[in-house]
Order: structure tokens, then C-alpha cells, then sequence
């Protein structure tokens, strides 16, 4: 995460609440040497697991230390060292030494979240990803950086979190020797757990549809202030995906047109895939980008609309009560009737108080009418209902 040093807790907690909000990429220390490692002290334990297969049997093994590995890197099969968990320091240490990292790659593994990219070392293919997951209650996402370093025979990635990924149904896979994985090389590997990170940002895109749904509905027939930070909280939300899946874009578009001798043309065919569902998660993020832009002036139209009916509610009330005011008002003088037959004469009927109130109920329920012809008072439905 980002490192922040603020001594106002108002805006530190603002900070921490923003990163939880976005992808905030790690910056070292201004001065620090390269290759500094900077681990949290609350990261996860970290489980090695090593899944070595070829097409005709495979096996998954838990490693212990990572001096273990070195029995597998030599081999003809394929072996998938899959670290999840950030661990300790001293386990990084000595899993560079077996897989002879470079330490830049060691602190882009490790700092996390790094932007993703692809980049090319000395019989290695390093490759960062960042992957998506819906949250339980299926209202916005989790992220979490997935590594790749691709060798000849073998793939070591490093997740942040274990048993937290969606690279089951790959594993699946290569247990049942199902598909093409058992059959094809590390690179082909690495190129299936990718396109599982990429096809695990449709979920998250599905429920982000269906809730744009509900705000559409919401804000035409109710829209307020509830409405109004839930359109905010996606939108920002939706940025934020956008900013995890557009460098992926040119990371994938860099694996299909490079020349590493470790990744076969046959692969690079299915890279074409993956880069093709990467558009797709583009174009839906646009399109959905669009469409809560689009709920702002819908909810600012309805909500402007509102008040108009409010108004116009207002107004036919007052206008039925105007001339009642001004009977009301008339007959309200201290006038002396026996001074002048002309000062209000009415006063002295016998029936004078009942005429008055036909008079004004005449009056109140003859604009009522008016309205009721004109067709003014249909458009108040809505308000009642709210």
C-alpha cells in the first residue's frame, strides 16, 4: 500500500479509506536502495505448493522450505511452484536464490500492488496481473496481484492471499487431465492461469450491471440522497477496475508480439484469445462508465422534475384558497351595517353565515373541476405514492 504520513487522524483515515477504494500502486521510500523489500506485518503465512504434471500423470505436493523446488526445475515436466501468501523476508531470500530472481523482480513481487506489466530477464518471463473477485455479498469486488515468472520447465507465481483465486477450475484440469494443460508446456500454463484472471473480471462486471439496473429503476421512480452516493460509489468503483485491466491490455499485446524463446507460437495464437476478452472487459467498463454518467442527469432530471410537480401542487392549492382568502377577507371588515345600507348589508341576513360557506364551497370545488378538466391534477400520482 501506499506509505502516507500524516499526522491529522481525519486524513488518515480518509487515506485508508480511499485506498480500499482504489488501486493505489506501491512507491519505495524516496532514497531506499532498489530491491528493497517492504512486506506488511500483517501479510499472510506463506504456502508453497507444487502441482509437477506431464501428460501422462501428475502430482501436487506441499514444499516445506523452498530449497525443496530445486528437485523440480531440471525436469522434463512441468512444475507449477505456486507461493500463496507474502510471508517473511527470509523466505523471499532464498526462493530468489533457487529461481535465481533479480532482485527488481523480487521487489515487484513482493511490494505489491505493482502496476501491471511484462518484462523480459535473462531465461525468465516476469509477468504481474492484477485479479479481480466478487466480494460475498456480491456488491463490488476484491483485488489482488497475481505474479507469473515462466522458465523453461516450470511457473512460479505468487499470490498475495491463500486460497483466494480463481484458479481452481485450471487445477481441476490438469488433476483430470482434461483440455489441452497436460499436454502443452509451462508456457501454455502460464497462458491458461492469465485468460483465468482476465474471464474472472466478468463476474465482477455482471454484478456491477445488474446493481446499474436497480439504480436506473431507483432513480426514475424514487431517486434521493441514498440513490445519488450509491451512483458515486460505483462510478468510483468502476474506475478503479478500469485501472486494473487497461495495463493488462498492453502486458497481454506485449506477450503476443514478442519474441521470447519461451513462449511457442501455438500460445501465442491462444494470447490472442485472452487479448480479445481483455477488449471485451474494456468495452463493457466504457459502456457501464457511460451509463452512470448517463444516471447523474437522469437522477438531476427526475429529481428537478420532482420539484416541479411539488410546485405545481403548491400552486393549484393556493390558487384554490385565493379567492376564499379574499371573501374571507371581505367580510372580515368592521363595517357598521346600521351606519349605511351599503356597509355590508349581508350581515343581517338570517341566512348570511350559510350562504357564506355554499358560496365558498361553490367556489372551492367549481376550481377543483376547472383543474380536474384541464387535467392538471393527474400528474400527482407520483407524489402521493411517495
Amino acid at each position: 500500500m501506499l506509505e502516507k504520513k500524516l499526522s491529522n487522524p481525519e486524513l488518515a483515515e480518509k487515506a485508508e479509506k480511499e485506498e480500499e477504494d482504489y488501486f493505489d500502486y506501491f512507491y519505495d521510500t524516496p532514497g531506499s536502495a532498489p530491491g528493497t523489500l517492504s512486506i506488511e506485518e500483517d501479510a499472510s503465512p506463506s504456502t508453497i505448493i507444487l502441482i509437477d504434471y506431464n501428460e501422462a500423470k501428475a502430482s501436487r505436493t506441499k514444499i516445506a522450505t523452498p530449497d525443496e523446488c530445486k528437485l523440480y526445475l531440471d525436469t522434463e515436466s512441468v512444475s507449477w511452484v505456486d507461493v500463496q501468501g507474502l510471508g517473511n523476508e527470509d523466505m523471499w531470500h532464498k526462493l530468489a536464490s533457487v529461481f535465481q530472481l533479480h532482485p527488481l523482480v523480487l521487489e515487484d513481487v513482493v511490494n505489491v500492488p505493482q502496476r501491471p506489466k511484462v518484462e523480459e530477464h535473462e531465461n525468465q518471463l516476469v509477468a504481474i496481473a492484477l485479479m479481480v473477485l466478487p466480494k460475498e455479498n456480491r456488491a463490488g469486488f476484491e483485488s489482488e496481484q497475481v505474479s507469473f515468472v515462466l522458465g523453461k520447465h516450470y511457473l512460479l507465481t505468487v499470490q498475495e492471499k491463500p486460497e483466494h483465486d480463481c484458479f481452481g477450475p485450471v487445477r481441476e484440469r490438469i488433476r483430470n487431465a482434461k483440455g489441452q494443460v497436460r499436454k502443452h508446456g509451462a508456457d501454455y500454463l502460464a497462458y491458461a492461469l492469465l485468460d483465468a484472471v482476465i474471464d474472472g473480471y466478468f463476474p465482477v462486471l455482471e454484478d456491477y450491471g445488474e446493481r446499474i439496473e436497480q439504480l436506473e429503476d431507483e432513480v426514475v421512480l424514487n431517486p434521493n440522497r441514498n440513490t445519488l452516493q450509491e451512483i458515486y460509489k460505483v462510478r468510483r468503483e468502476l474506475l478503479a477496475l478500469r485501472r486494473a485491466i487497461w495495463p493488462q491490455r498492453s502486458a497481454i499485446n506485449a506477450l503476443i508480439r514478442g519474441q521470447s524463446y519461451l513462449i511457442s507460437h501455438e500460445v501465442q495464437i491462444y494470447l490472442r484469445d485472452c487479448y480479445d476478452h481483455v477488449i471485451q472487459v474494456l468495452d463493457i467498463l466504457e459502456s457501464y462508465r457511460e451509463l452512470t454518467s448517463g444516471l447523474m442527469d437522469v437522477y438531476l432530471s427526475a429529481l428537478s422534475n420532482k420539484m416541479n410537480e411539488v410546485m405545481k401542487l403548491l400552486t393549484v392549492i393556493s390558487t384554490i384558497f385565493i379567492p376564499l382568502t379574499f371573501i374571507v377577507g371581505v367580510y372580515g371588515m368592521n363595517f357598521n351595517p346600521e351606519a349605511s345600507p351599503f356597509n355590508m348589508p349581508e350581515l343581517n341576513w338570517y341566512w348570511g353565515y350559510p350562504a357564506f360557506w355554499t358560496g365558498t364551497i361553490a367556489i372551492a370545488l367549481g376550481s377543483i373541476y376547472f383543474f380536474w378538466r384541464r387535467g392538471w391534477l393527474q400528474s400527482f400520482d407520483s407524489i402521493n405514492k411517495d
